[in-house]
């Protein structure tokens, strides 16, 4: 099923988990993707292994320089920018008490600022062409509160109110904006868990966690004209641990 023929898609923190699995799931569709980290072995090799759909390029989301030439590199190459996927993120579990002001500020900046830099340089390249899908990717810390992981929550909860705005602002140029909030997902940040993590997992009314694909067919679903009328919306991926 192709459904993002056509399409130019960019993932940041697509180097591994979530995001290398977006970039298949998107490759599979028909787009053309290009997927960025600072993780540049990682990077590289995830995108040889998805071959010539799918291209690396060093990228550090706190970086208005690099934001500014990775759209600028992707508009030059394939004329285009169709999607952008704001997957890049951190996670740390420390409390309130414990949260240093350095580890607050790296949080809101990747997770947060991040997300801001990467809508406002990729909007008006989508602009240009009247259309638009931009998912960023919050996390059900961005939907209740999260005692121990106090940064990442207020960032989580930003990225979500964030979306909204833009939604609102974007879709008179015909540009989408949506959020999606997983839960508890199997990929390197579950380590973050420790010996916390079957606790955790216990806590699922589904019973178990849920795999990256599973995440990455929602954020396909949103990056498809599939969801042509869903804007300023928040996709919640939990196996019910919200509900």
């Amino acid at each position: 099923m192709n459904r993002l023929d056509d399409k130019v898609a960019l993932i940041t923190g697509g180097a591994r988990g979530q995001g290398a699995a977006e970039a298949e799931l998107f490759v599979k569709a028909g787009a053309q993707v290009v997927i960025t980290d600072v993780l540049d072995a990682e990077g590289r090799a995830t995108a040889e292994r998805l071959g010539a759909a799918c291209e690396f390029l060093h990228h550090d989301v706190v970086s208005e320089d690099d934001w500014n030439s990775v759209v600028e590199t992707i508009v030059a190459l394939h004329g285009r920018l169709d999607i952008l996927v704001n997957n890049a993120g951190i996670f740390r579990m420390v409390g309130l008490i414990e949260t240093s002001l350095a580890m607050w500020q790296q949080m809101i900046d990747i997770n947060q600022t991040g997300v801001f830099l990467g809508m406002r340089t990729a909007a008006p390249a989508m602009q240009a062409n009247s259309s638009g899908s931009i998912i960023n990717i919050s996390s059900i810390a961005g939907m209740r509160g999260a005692s121990v992981a106090h940064a990442y929550s207020a960032s989580k909860w930003a990225v979500r109110g964030m979306t909204k705005s833009a939604a609102i602002e974007l879709a008179p140029s015909g540009v989408r904006v949506n959020s999606v909030h997983p839960g508890i997902i199997d990929t390197n940040m579950l380590d973050e868990f420790g010996p916390m993590r079957d606790n955790i997992e216990s806590r699922i009314p589904l019973g178990r966690v849920a795999s990256a694909d599973e995440v990455g067919k929602l954020v396909l679903f949103l990056a498809s004209d599939d969801a042509s009328y869903c804007t300023g919306q928040e996709f919640v991926v939990d196996g019910a641990m919200t509900s």
